[in-house]
């Protein structure tokens, strides 16, 4: 697989993604049209992909940041938290499923050590632990990585790598659809220290990350009913420890809608009032493009006519 996706393209810009080519991330980037006829680099880990984006190699990074069946991915989670002015362009979701490949005249019953992504092996342990009980995990850097390395060493007798893998490796596939949940999906995000926010399209999702003031009871709370009395729904809350002391949390937050939608907007300003520190990772469209629903009193003009009465209670104008 090439390292562009459009061989008589002349690529100007660089795409930062956890390699080599035929990774989901590889799957995710190319559906980026900006990204496609440009070079790809191929990146170890979401680090060095965020290094890139910093260090200004790459315009923009893919990486991994939430699975259906394991949740966020934590080293995005934390990398996003502790690296300033990131922006998240555009989320994209890729369809997860797993074969088990080894090389030729492997049996199924022989294999003792299996090389695997963490994150793909958390994935299909359950398959793994059914059919091979007594199995060891040897950790890989990516999906075709582990697929890869059965080729350079000897140590691992099998392999977790994605579908069509055995058309670029000289393996053989032992066992299809292994994974433990055949609907799992991984969404993706694209990340730049781009800071113009694109235009609303109705059908939006806006990141922030937050911390809580104090730990006091009803602190959590006070946090969500920052979204909740203004009609902002969340689509995924998780927390990660901050690091400085036992018990200290920061939140990973998705809202549905765009930071210039009214409740949106008026529900940051009011995290920012009361979070000593909020990140603000970008607003972007939606992967489904479902439009974003919401009870109609939360609507824009609802928030505008509320600031200009606000406005002519302070001017004196007659009511």
């Amino acid at each position: 697989m090439p390292e562009t996706t459009d061989a008589a393209a002349d690529p100007t810009e660089s795409y930062s993604y956890l390699g080599p080519a035929g990774t989901f991330t590889w799957k995710a980037l190319d559906q980026v049209p900006q990204a496609r006829g440009q070079h790809w680099r191929s990146v170890n880990n979401v680090g060095e992909a965020l290094d890139d984006v910093v260090s200004g190699r790459s315009v923009a990074a893919m990486i991994a940041i939430e699975n259906s069946v394991e949740g966020g991915v934590s080293a995005t989670q934390d990398a996003l938290a502790t690296i300033p002015n990131l922006r998240i362009l555009g989320e994209y979701l890729v369809p997860v499923d797993f074969v088990l490949v080894a090389r030729p005249g492997t049996e199924l019953d022989r294999v003792r050590v299996v090389n695997a992504h963490p994150v793909a092996y958390a994935q299909t342990h359950l398959w793994l632990e059914a059919r091979l009980p007594s199995h060891e995990h040897l950790p890989a850097t990516s999906n075709v990585a582990a697929a890869a390395s059965l080729l350079e060493s000897g140590i691992a007798d099998a392999a977790i790598a994605p579908p069509g893998i055995t058309e670029h490796f000289d393996l053989v596939q032992l066992a299809e659809h292994v994974g433990d949940n055949p609907t799992a999906v991984t969404r993706f995000v694209l990340v730049s220290r781009t800071v113009e926010l694109p235009e609303p399209t109705g059908a939006d999702k806006t990141s922030i990350i937050a911390e809580l003031p104090a730990d006091h009871p009803g602190s959590l709370l006070e946090l969500l009913e920052q979204f909740s009395t203004r009609g902002v729904n969340m689509s995924l809350i998780e927390s990660r420890p901050i690091g400085d002391a036992l018990g200290r949390y920061r939140f990973i937050i998705d809202l549905e809608g765009h930071v210039l939608d009214e409740r949106v907007a008026d529900a940051l300003l009011g995290v920012r009032r009361f979070s000593p520190s909020v990140m603000f990772l970008g607003s972007y469209p939606r992967a489904d493009r479902l439009p974003v629903e919401y009870v109609s009193r939360y609507g824009d003009d609802v928030f505008t006519e509320a600031r200009d009465w606000l406005r002519g209670l302070i001017a004196g104008e007659p009511q």
